[in-house]
């Protein structure tokens, strides 16, 4: 998020609507495509579809997370809500830690945690806005490496299975082989069919050798 503040800043965006993105969109990649957009003078709706294309990508992780926060007393708008807050952060500590929880008590813990999670970043992204005018040119490139460190460092973290484990070797293994194959525009969609196939095979034979 001090990455995304400080590109906001470069493309001319003020702070306050940078703030907004975050709490609003509350998706990094969704945001450059959000700034880039506007920079460039593309037409509203058309940045609003890719924005929205860009974000199907959390609706696996959505899936697996709602089934989760579901009990016969929560309605519909409460799901919806939780929806928003998916994000790799929050999908990945709560796969971790919500099956020990019982189910009357996760909600109460998904929403604390998403909350603060998305109030900390909306106030990280004003501080790279503010940041992004006195930072060197290398050092506000270093902070936007962050990003791809801490999804690293915490899928890691929250590997259980031997299925997650393959799904992250893959991953960093294909993912070189295909971008040279196949350019920089498949090379991560061919990486992650490839990847996440090959994981859910694994665990399907994990799960029948028990």
């Amino acid at each position: 998020m001090l990455g995304i503040g400080g590109l906001a800043r470069d493309v001319g965006i003020p702070a306050g609507a940078a703030v907004l993105s975050t709490v609003l969109i509350w998706a990094g990649p969704a945001q450059v495509i959000l700034f880039g957009g506007l920079s460039a003078g593309v037409a509203w709706p058309a940045i609003a579809v890719a924005v929205c294309l860009s974000s199907i990508r959390l609706l696996p992780m959505t899936i697996s997370v709602l089934p989760l926060l579901r009990f016969p007393r929560g309605g519909i708008g409460t799901q919806l809500l939780a929806a928003h807050f998916v994000a790799v952060t929050v999908w990945v500590e709560s796969l971790a830690r919500l099956p020990p929880i019982p189910p009357e008590r996760r909600r109460a813990y998904y929403f604390g945690f998403a909350g603060a999670t998305v109030l900390v970043s909306a106030a990280l992204t004003l501080l790279g806005h503010v940041l992004a005018g006195t930072l060197p040119l290398e050092l506000s490139a270093a902070v936007l490496f962050l990003t791809p460190i801490f999804f690293t460092v915490s899928l890691v973290a929250a590997a259980r299975h031997p299925a997650d484990w393959t799904a992250l070797a893959l991953g960093f293994g294909l993912s070189p082989i295909f971008g040279f194959l196949l350019g920089r525009d498949f090379d991560l969609l061919a990486t992650g069919v490839a990847g996440g196939t090959a994981a859910y095979l694994v665990r399907r034979v994990q799960r029948r050798a028990r």
